[in-house]
């Protein structure tokens, strides 16, 4: 048991991202005794962002990417907390936000993810569409789809952002619409597909070529109407449908916390403890690994989760500290539309449906591990 005296009593968790989700599934299995666990997130669920290709191309069903967090909450003997924390008070020891109210703690940790909004460019928040977070998209995306498919708009989409994901979700679009023409066009200020594998690239581009989305490099949008965009150069290009996946910005409410950051982005050292304040951990794309620099991927945060359990524990004077070392590289699974997937590690791709089935089955694997289904595999979706 805690001793009051001598340890901290109250654990805040803010958001449902998968380290937190991956964190409350073992306290499950073994609870932190004498500790107060509350879990904050504005919804009851949370989508697991690798099922996102596969939902909007259809293969899978919107409740097949949702974890549970209120289940989760309740077997890890948590409470959850419905809101959307945007303060952390250090001096006094309470988050607080919509809907919450201000919570102590005395231990908290952050896995809040980050956002894709693009704020700078002029019409943005009432013409386009965030991929994260999920909800909106899923929502706006489905709203679309009805509309192109009673003839009321034209399908036409941009896409602002030529990394993997915008690639991956233009292919699952395009794929969506398969047998409904349409025009599709991907949009970066820079290059695209920058990182990853230079074969990969290739086949990457190959593919959008086959589907007949255009990529538009070194291309800057500066504004967004209802049914096109304006760029820099003087373009004006229609759309009728825009989703932003360039965006790779933390919450704006982390600079206020005086926290150390790296742009937004809390510091924190192999134990994934801030760097100003030892009672604050942070996991997943709202963090900056000091000790070790990488890119934002949804695999860090899969990996960080045990850690972050251990240091949690460590902390509250119940176990000893695991210092996180990231893989430098990792299998990238990059679904191409249809059920094929391409895999990039050490600059070797490899593709074909074989692996869209590994891809599957580590999907299927993590989301059953949360109780969320009895079968083998995820549900279809009829679309």
């Amino acid at each position: 048991m805690n001793d009051p005296q001598s340890r901290p009593t109250e654990l805040v968790l803010v958001g449902g991202g998968h380290a937190h989700a991956l964190v409350l599934h073992e306290l499950a299995r073994n609870p932190l005794h004498g500790t107060n666990i509350t879990l904050i997130n504005p919804s009851p669920t949370a989508p697991y962002t690798g099922m996102l290709p596969g939902f909007i191309a259809g293969h899978y069903a919107r409740e097949d990417l949702e974890i549970d967090l209120q289940q989760l909450a309740a077997r890890a003997g948590a409470r959850l907390v419905l809101g959307k924390v945007d303060a952390l008070d250090r001096q006094a020891g309470v988050v607080r936000g919509v809907g919450t109210g201000a919570i102590r703690f005395d231990i908290a940790a952050l896995d809040i993810g980050i956002t894709s909004d693009l704020p700078m460019i002029a019409g943005y928040a009432p013409h386009a569409v965030s991929a994260k977070p999920l909800g909106e998209y899923a929502r706006r995306w489905q709203d679309w789809l009805d509309k192109v498919r009673a003839g009321q708009i034209a399908p036409e989409i941009a896409v602002l952002g030529a990394g993997v994901a915008g690639v991956e979700l233009a292919l699952a679009m395009s794929f969506r619409l398969r047998g409904h023409p349409h025009r599709m066009r991907i949009i970066d200020r820079g290059q695209a597909l920058p990182h990853i594998g230079t074969y990969a690239r290739k086949r990457l581009l190959s593919h959008l070529a086959r589907f007949g989305i255009a990529v538009l490099e070194h291309t800057e949008v500066t504004g967004i109407e209802a049914d096109h965009l304006r760029c820099a150069d003087g373009q004006v290009i229609a759309a009728s449908f825009v989703v932003g996946v360039a965006g790779a910005r933390p919450q704006d409410w982390l600079r206020a916390t005086g926290l150390d950051h790296a742009d937004g982005f809390i510091k924190v050292d192999q134990y994934l403890r801030s760097l100003s304040d030892d009672r604050i951990f942070a996991v997943g794309d709202c963090a900056h690994m000091t000790h070790a620099p990488r890119p934002k991927a949804g695999v860090f945060a899969v990996r960080q989760a045990p850690f972050l359990l251990a240091n949690l524990r460590a902390a509250l004077g119940g176990g000893a500290w695991r210092a996180y070392k990231p893989q430098r590289d990792y299998l990238k699974l990059v679904s191409l539309g249809g059920k094929t997937a391409l895999a990039d590690k050490w600059g070797l791709p490899l593709e074909g449906r074989w692996l869209w089935q590994l891809k599957d089955g580590i999907d299927a694997r993590f989301m059953r591990q949360f109780g969320l289904r009895d079968s083998d595999q995820p549900s279809r979706s009829p679309g």
